[in-house]
């Protein structure tokens, strides 16, 4: 049962309603309920003041979603159609997402939940995605509380097999056994391997190389989602265990599919939201590797969230690749001419190996 303060109480399972009756509670005025199945809870019910309280997603007999009515309760109820919980109490796991796996990818929840995502907007859909992606957003919060977290950002089409896909998973490897938690926008190319190399990292550096070769048999998600999310889910059933890592992907790129390595995955419909709360979480900072439009949009648009900061919240900024950065995609000197006179500038840094980047971020 969790501790509480104030008058909101977030019941998110069947154990911690149980031990609140049993504790003595008599009001559940406050109490918010999600995706419970309370069919068998007949009697506590009836017994409890439930004006106040707001039943989300949950199962009640017919009797007992009227008496809760009637007594001052309001019940949200999943909405008709959806394949995903719009009221959810946690973050998905790799499992759940790529259930059914082995009769295709188009059977699992993930490509399910893309599929109806595609559908034509109505009333009914947007109200079932917005919940979904609220209570993804409350669940992520709750994980995130007193972490230290650092992003690494990255092109998605880095293919397992390649020195760059190797070098992300290296980094986030240290990072990790520096005790920090790594946070990607958990799609494949430089994502995975970051949450790749978390995973890994309680395990020895032998293992990390093993791994890698294991992956580097499906090289990418195309032409076969199936193929390529079974080689990671070997991954980890030979190396169980790993460390935590999240990863944030987004139903709005559905074609490109989750990796599996993320441990915690907070995958909204919402891309905006998505990208805010990315770059949010990175309390300790943002690793920047070469990618393409997509990572030069977070590069800047967390730039804005630094140039704003006060000095006491401003979060390191690490680009990797010099060439690449002041050359190929010369966002540097942009960069650096922003955050001239800002607290932002001591915050900036530009190194060309991976090994330079740890120290910057594990002080």
């Amino acid at each position: 049962m969790r501790p509480h303060h104030g008058q909101t109480v977030d019941v998110e399972s069947l154990d911690d309603f149980t031990a609140r009756v049993a504790a003595g509670t008599r009001s559940m005025y406050g109490w918010h309920l999600q995706s419970l199945d309370l069919t068998g809870q007949t009697a506590a019910i009836r017994s409890l003041d439930v004006a106040g309280a707001l039943f989300l997603g949950c199962t009640l007999n017919r009797p007992d979603e009227e008496s809760v009515r009637e007594r001052g309760a309001l019940v949200f109820p999943q909405v008709p159609g959806s394949p995903v919980d719009s009221y959810r109490p946690g973050l998905y796991t790799a499992r759940e997402l790529y259930d059914g796996i082995a009769d295709g990818y188009e059977t699992t929840p993930d490509a399910r939940a893309y599929a109806w995502s595609r559908q034509p907007r109505s009333r009914e859909l947007t109200l079932a995605q917005a919940l979904h992606d609220h209570a993804v957003d409350d669940a992520l919060a709750a994980t995130l509380t007193g972490r230290q977290v650092v992003g690494i950002m990255g092109g998605h089409s880095l293919t397992r097999g390649s020195a760059a896909y190797a070098d992300a998973a290296s980094l986030a490897y240290e990072l990790t056994r520096a005790e920090l938690t790594v946070a990607t926008g958990g799609g494949p190319g430089a994502m995975e391997a970051a949450n790749l190399g978390a995973f890994l990292a309680p395990h020895a550096p032998a293992d990390l190389d093993k791994a890698l070769a294991m992956l580097a048999q499906a090289p990418s998600f195309t032409p076969s989602v199936q193929r390529w999310a079974t080689a990671a889910l070997d991954v980890i059933d030979t190396w169980p265990g790993g460390a935590d890592s999240i990863g944030i992907p987004t139903w709005h790129y559905g074609h490109e599919p989750p990796n599996p390595f993320a441990t915690r995955i907070a995958k909204y419909f919402s891309n905006a939201i998505r990208e805010a709360v990315l770059l949010e979480c990175a309390n300790r900072g943002i690793v920047f590797l070469p990618g393409a439009a997509g990572t030069v949009q977070e590069v800047f648009q967390d730039a804005c969230e630094n140039y704003y900061a006060d000095a006491s919240s401003v979060a390191p900024m690490v680009l990797v690749g010099k060439d690449f950065w002041t050359r190929e995609l010369p966002a540097w000197d942009l960069l650096s001419a922003l955050a001239a006179d800002r607290d932002m500038s001591a915050h900036l840094h530009l190194v060309d190996t991976i090994t330079e980047v740890v120290p910057l971020l594990a002080e």
